[in-house]
């Protein structure tokens, strides 16, 4: 009973060992048909991303303009608010 099941046990990793290389083969013819389309995509997939960085950086730029729109002012107030306080603070 114990040779049938070392038998058996090592039909059954004999047959994983084939379907292991089975796959490892086609895997690989598989890398080997598509590197071609791989060649020929990797020019068009890079100038997406570059297009797609650029679009970020434009909206990161507009952002930080808004932003920076929006708080000169708020800080020219502040400073036009702040002198008289300061110069009536220094006089009492």
């Amino acid at each position: 009973m114990s040779a049938l099941l070392a038998m058996l046990f090592a039909l059954f990793v004999t047959a994983a060992v084939v379907c292991v290389t089975l796959f490892v083969v086609l895997k690989i013819a598989v890398q080997l048909v598509l590197l071609p389309f791989k060649l020929i995509l990797l020019p068009i997939v890079a100038i997406f991303v570059i297009v797609k960085l650029a679009a970020l950086v434009t909206a990161g730029v507009v952002v930080a303009a808004i932003a920076f729109a929006l708080f000169l002012p708020l800080l020219v107030l502040g400073l036009l608010l702040a002198i008289p306080v300061a110069l009536v603070a220094a006089v009492v």
